[in-house]
């Protein structure tokens, strides 16, 4: 499988060959993060009814914020069971190439 990365301001925050892709987005797995330490939980939640409920990260890059830029299924229904915490990120906020 090519390497997917996905990258903001010259940081790599995932890298993996091991990906998902779900409704052309790409979920990395947790082993993927880089650092999680950039990832910070916020409030926000959405729902998908096929694959559940959802839980947002914020990004922490030095002093910016970059506020819900990802998103993962704790608890995903069955029919979505090969993403669970796995972590996409929106493209309009963070570079995700498939090399």
């Amino acid at each position: 499988m090519p390497l997917a990365k996905a990258i903001i301001d010259d940081i790599v925050l995932a890298e993996s060959s091991a990906w998902e892709t779900v409704e052309g987005n790409v979920y990395f797995p947790p082993s993927a993060i880089r650092d999680p330490s950039l990832l910070v939980p916020t409030d926000l939640a959405t729902f998908c009814p096929w694959k559940g409920d959802a839980s947002y990260y914020s990004l922490m890059i030095g002093n910016k914020t970059v506020p819900n830029a990802a998103w993962y299924y704790p608890n995903p229904y069955a029919a979505a069971s090969n993403i669970k915490d796995h972590v996409a990120f929106y493209t309009n906020k963070v570079n995700v190439t498939i090399e």
